[in-house]
């Protein structure tokens, strides 16, 4: 049985310092009803059936063998169990139920090390009212409830970072597990370093690698989901007009007493025509289901184009490994190429929009991966 989103309106209410009259306890029901709604997003496809070069150039890693889709937030507490990549710490739970994130928030980084399985038993919410509302959620306050989020943007948050944006961008973010204690960070600190080259400088700087590839000997980097990063990049006009997370995803809607809300079913705007009234405003009489299938189209085709380049490269280093006819200093130039060309392909690929968001900033990533690729393989040559 789907475990609840969110904790019922009485179990909410006897979490919550705030008294509720009826009228809140309705509006709340509305509110959390609406929550509810997000497990109809149940369709969910396998990356590695669609995109075959996935499994070379991730290979040696867990997402070789199992890459699905995100489904809706009504099953990231069952996605994670069920995945066949490897999860022995908690640390795997950090964006999966806000149960979890109370625990961070109550232990420190120490809970982030515990055992996976322990935690999970005791995890019984999906992604909650906590998770973007903390224990204020009754008042519709936007709180950052992640520590690496609170270390990372907590002075910027309301200044510089949309709240509806930087709360969306706790979990929808490039992250990494800190290799001291395993406890989930963020690889920036403000705006200006959410970036994709500035992220690659970061984990050089630190010789930071997700896994070394046994073939090729390359410690590469997977890259997971920029999307805070990719919405207010370099490219993203949107965010720069004031416009957020919430304005394109949730629609505007009342309850039955005549009070607004935002409504907690997350839906593309290309599914709601409340929502492609905000579009309007700007791209007036556009057909914005058409513009945006062929600019994903477009960028699809190239994210293929490129990764099967990528998958060459990755067979060409590791035969050149195996022949024993190049030396370690001329691997460690093509490997440090490798390396950067799959950073550059995987940020995009693994954004969620697929050039949606930031169409400028994917063609920078997939033309930069591309060159890299090029140079690289240019050395094999020589």
């Amino acid at each position: 049985m789907r475990k609840k989103l969110c904790f019922a309106i009485a179990a909410a209410a006897a979490l919550c310092v705030f008294p509720m009259s009826a009228a809140a306890d309705s509006f709340l029901t509305h509110v959390l009803e609406s929550y509810e709604m997000n497990a109809e997003n149940s369709y969910t496809i396998s990356y590695l059936e669609q995109d075959p070069y996935l499994v070379n150039i991730y290979e040696g890693y867990g997402f070789a063998k199992d890459y699905m889709s995100a489904r809706g937030h009504a099953y990231v507490l069952e996605d994670v169990a069920g995945t066949e990549r490897p999860h022995p710490l908690a640390n795997c739970l950090t964006c999966k139920t806000e149960d979890f994130t109370r625990l961070v928030n109550e232990m420190g980084e120490d809970a982030y090390s515990l055992d996976f399985e322990e935690v999970y038993a005791d995890a019984h919410q999906n992604v909650g009212c906590y998770s973007c509302h903390g224990d204020d959620f009754p008042t519709g306050k936007l709180v950052l409830t992640h520590d690496y989020s609170v270390t990372a943007i907590g002075d910027d948050m309301g200044d510089t970072i949309a709240p509806a944006i930087a709360v969306c961008g706790q979990c929808h973010t490039e992250y990494y597990f800190k290799p001291e204690n395993k406890a989930t960070n963020v690889p920036y600190t403000d705006i200006a370093s959410m970036d994709p080259a500035a992220e690659l400088a970061y984990y050089d700087e630190m010789g930071f690698a997700d896994w070394v590839q046994e073939s090729t000997g390359t410690p590469l980097l997977k890259v997971q989901h920029p999307e805070i990063e990719t919405v207010l990049g370099e490219g993203n006009i949107h965010a720069r007009m004031g416009l957020s997370c919430a304005d394109c995803h949730m629609e505007k809607t009342t309850t039955d007493e005549g009070r607004d809300f935002k409504s907690h079913y997350l839906k593309s705007p290309l599914d709601s025509e409340e929502l492609l009234t905000t579009c309007a405003q700007c791209h007036k009489d556009t057909d914005m289901a058409e513009k945006v299938h062929t600019l994903q189209a477009e960028i699809t085709a190239r994210e293929t184009e490129v990764g099967e380049k990528l998958s060459a490269l990755k067979d060409a280093l590791a035969e050149a490994v195996a022949s024993g006819d190049y030396t370690e200093d001329e691997l460690d130039e093509i490997r440090s190429l490798h390396r950067t060309a799959q950073w550059y392909f995987d940020w995009d690929y693994v954004e969620n929009s697929e050039g949606a968001h930031n169409s400028a900033l994917a063609r920078k990533c997939l033309d930069t991966a591309e060159e890299t690729i090029d140079e690289a393989m240019g050395l094999f040559e020589s």
